[in-house]
């Protein structure tokens, strides 16, 4: 058995618990089901496949942090996230930022998923192909997330203005994916070193 197995099976324990939490009474059951998606469909896939194709402590660690912020976002709505309102009403800020922290982390954490990816199941090694490949996918998983917001809101009309968040910020979208940029180069440059470490092993 890995040595970090019992790590696992704790982050698993951690993010069911705030799944239910958040799943309690959210502000819109519909808001909650649409941002905790993600985190529906990628538990499943992760318990399924750690014994087979295990990752490292260090994207197992993330995806669990990346998951308690989507589902803080997807109880609260994300312009409702109370520690957003803190941060609005302590730095007079315009609008609740907690949705650019889970645009920042959705490039972030995925940017660290998918160097792994890459690197054990492809030709590709540690560089500047690596580094770019991986922003650039991170990029258009972004990208294909504000398309998907957007067929929401056409959909549903005025009833998705809670899951787009936009808060009347016109270039909304844009921040959006610039922040997922920002974080997957952020997350190779800060972390790259230790996956790196962490994949040896």
């Amino acid at each position: 058995m890995p040595a970090h197995f019992p790590e696992r099976r704790l982050l698993l324990a951690l993010v069911g618990i705030v799944l239910i939490v958040s799943g309690f009474n959210p502000k819109q059951y519909g808001v909650w089901l649409l941002e905790a998606f993600p985190v529906l469909i990628g538990i499943p896939i992760l318990v399924w496949t750690h014994s087979r194709f295990p990752l490292t402590p260090l994207a197992y660690r993330l995806m669990a942090a990346h998951a308690v912020i989507l589902l803080l976002g997807a109880h609260y709505t994300y312009a409702e996230v109370p520690l957003g309102r803190w941060v609005q009403d302590t730095f007079g800020l315009a609008r609740n930022h907690y949705d650019r922290l889970g645009h920042f982390a959705q490039g972030f954490v995925p940017a660290i998923v998918m160097r792994e990816l890459l690197l054990r199941t492809s030709p590709l090694r540690q560089g500047g192909w690596l580094f770019f490949l991986v922003s650039s996918a991170c990029l258009g998983l972004s990208a294909l997330y504000e398309l998907f917001e957007g067929g929401t809101a056409f959909v549903f009309n005025q009833s998705a203005d809670a899951f787009l968040a936009t808060q009347g910020d016109e270039w909304d979208t844009q921040w959006d994916m610039f922040l997922a940029l920002a974080g997957a180069i952020t997350a190779q440059l800060m972390l790259a070193p230790l996956h790196d470490r962490q994949l040896r092993q």
